[in-house]
């Protein structure tokens, strides 16, 4: 089945996979400066490099969120910290934005 021959809602997805994600090996500093301009941009250090290379970026915006990748290992210790069971994962990821929230309260950046 060509591409042409796709559902027109699936054609956009083709493009998509076609896609080639790189990474570049950078100085730290230069790293941090790319971070840092995008994070007070309010955009990722992705869009952030496609704007300082001239490419189009994303004209709508993404729901900004931070991720961890977790173990059940993790689980375990963070059940144990926040006195949940470990496989109460919801639960544990409740407890974990309630810190963070109140690390980012008592932080100087919010004041």
């Amino acid at each position: 089945m060509s591409q042409r021959e796709l559902p027109e809602k699936w054609q956009q997805s083709v493009k998509v996979v076609k896609a080639v994600q790189i990474a570049f090996d950078m100085d730290t500093k230069l790293q941090y400066s790319i971070r840092r301009s995008a994070l007070d941009k309010g955009i990722s250090p992705s869009e952030q490099i496609r704007h300082l290379l001239g490419l189009t970026t994303n004209k709508k915006p993404k729901r900004p969120r931070l991720t961890v990748s977790l173990s059940p290992e993790d689980y375990q210790q963070l059940g144990e910290r926040y006195q949940i069971p470990a496989e109460e994962q919801l639960e544990i990821k409740k407890a974990v934005i309630e810190e963070l929230t109140q690390f980012a309260s008592s932080s100087d950046l919010l004041k």
